[in-house]
């Protein structure tokens, strides 16, 4: 007669135990060993967590699509008359508008022509006031925008930009031969600037941080509609989690391996390094599952007589450790 030892633990059922921890719904089969324990201990709490985070995220994403603004771009401002809009008057926006020969901002030009007094503003001050208590959208320059959402976190830029435009500065004709241009000067002094990333540092200075600014975060500031993504510092915890687990849970396997591996060669009289090596070669084997121990032809007992076992008894009636 034989022992027969199966590994439950295949790569069909490895595979089906983990997708039923991830959908939590459990399954038939179930870890005995220490370390398989430590490793799904792990397992489920990291499907818990993620599950659970991607659930309430879903929840806020959903609830935020409910609540999205119908403007989101100058296409929807134009086909609207409900919210109003404009510009700062007299300004290069003002003039973008009234001399440009696209359909969409010829009419909302039109619109805001019509009704100058509710449209045009004189300074960003009461620009701030319209947007704050009534139905209206300001139109300005990307910059200017920027200022204000970093100093009302009630404010939010919606949509691109409708024009590309650079700021300059003027200076006056070379004067002589032997002067140098203030224009190459200024050039080169701007462009030296941005190379050293002073540029970037006094507009974080001014605009986000100086004068009132750096209330609002980038959250804050963004359109309506678009919940804040999972990101790895939401998340990267659990990970940790699972690869500490994992590193335990093998180190644990790795003692179990060891201690078992000496107590079977005990008993079936062989070497450590021999029984390490079968247990390797059935642990690292893909096809099949069961193990048959070997069994022993005659025993010795104690006064060096061999004797043979009756019929119809078992020869070997131990069986082989194993973890699963």
């Amino acid at each position: 007669d034989t022992d027969e030892v199966e590994n439950q633990f295949t790569i069909m059922n490895s595979l089906w135990f983990t997708i039923g921890s991830l959908m939590q719904q459990g399954c038939e089969i179930a870890p005995r060993a220490l370390s398989t324990r430590m490793v799904s201990g792990m397992w489920w709490f990291f499907t818990l967590i993620m599950i659970s985070s991607y659930t309430a995220n879903l929840a806020a994403f959903l609830t935020v699509e409910r609540m999205v603004s119908d403007i989101n771009s100058a296409d929807d401002l134009a086909k609207q008359t409900k919210i109003k809009y404009g510009t700062f008057k007299g300004g290069a926006t003002m003039e973008f508008f009234k001399n440009s020969r696209i359909g969409t901002y010829t009419k909302m030009w039109t619109f805001m022509n019509s009704t100058p007094e509710l449209s045009f503003v004189k300074d960003s001050n009461e620009a701030k006031v319209r947007v704050m208590t009534g139905e209206y959208a300001y139109i300005s320059e990307s910059t200017t925008v920027e200022y204000l959402m970093h100093r009302n976190c009630e404010f939010m830029k919606v949509g691109g930009l409708l024009d590309s435009k650079g700021y300059g500065f003027a200076t006056p004709p070379v004067l002589g031969p032997t002067h140098e241009s203030l224009r190459e000067v200024l050039t080169e002094e701007i462009l030296r600037l941005q190379e050293e990333q002073v540029i970037d540092e006094l507009y974080n200075k001014w605009w986000k941080k100086e004068l009132g600014g750096g209330k609002c975060t980038e959250e804050e500031g963004s359109p309506a509609g678009k919940a804040a993504e999972l990101g790895v510092d939401n998340v990267g915890g659990v990970f940790v989690v699972l690869m500490g687990g994992v590193v335990v849970g093998f180190f644990i396997s790795l003692c179990e391996f060891m201690w078992k591996a000496r107590k079977n060669a005990r008993r079936d009289k062989q070497s450590l390094c021999s029984e390490i090596s079968e247990e390797f070669r059935f642990a690292v084997r893909c096809l099949g599952s069961k193990k048959i121990n070997k069994k022993q032809d005659d025993e010795i007992v104690d006064n060096g007589l061999q004797f043979m076992p009756l019929t119809g008894y078992s020869q070997n009636q131990h069986e082989k450790e194993v973890y699963a």
